[in-house]
């Protein structure tokens, strides 16, 4: 069988949740398309599943509601055409999706203020700019 889906650190999906489904994919592949199956669906229920900690599993299911159908995750592959390459591409876009959706929120940014020597920097090349422009204009004569 593939890797098993490795979230994060230790955190694993057992194999025993993953539903796989084969069927036949569009594409590359002449008369050898019509008679194999190696299009993969990767179906994994993470709603009921109890391989995720609380908190990962809550973050995931926030995340992850736009693609979830009844709490279950469904990932597919038909990009190659080995069934086997299918299956290690599905099994690590799930697992990059788990990731990512399990992932800490970033920290909240600290609001400073730009110091005195930066914002007369800015103006200064503010002016220096438009004397730049202004130079371009057309010359009167008096």
């Amino acid at each position: 069988m593939t890797e098993p889906v490795r979230v994060r650190g230790s955190v694993v999906v057992p194999d025993a949740e993953l539903v796989w489904r084969f069927s036949r994919s569009s594409g590359p592949g002449g008369q050898h398309v019509n008679t194999s199956d190696s299009r993969v669906e990767l179906r994994w229920d993470l709603a009921a599943s109890g391989a995720l900690p609380a908190v990962w599993k809550e973050r995931a299911l926030e995340r992850l509601a736009s693609r979830l159908v009844d709490g279950v995750l469904v990932v597919r592959a038909s990009e190659h055409r080995s069934q086997w390459r299918n299956r290690e591409v599905a099994a690590a876009r799930l697992a990059a999706l788990l990731g990512e959706a399990t992932a800490p929120p970033p920290k909240a940014r600290r609001a400073t203020k730009p110091s005195r020597g930066m914002v007369e920097r800015r103006l200064e090349g503010k002016r220096h700019r438009s004397g730049l422009k202004q130079g371009r204009g057309r010359i009167r004569p008096e």
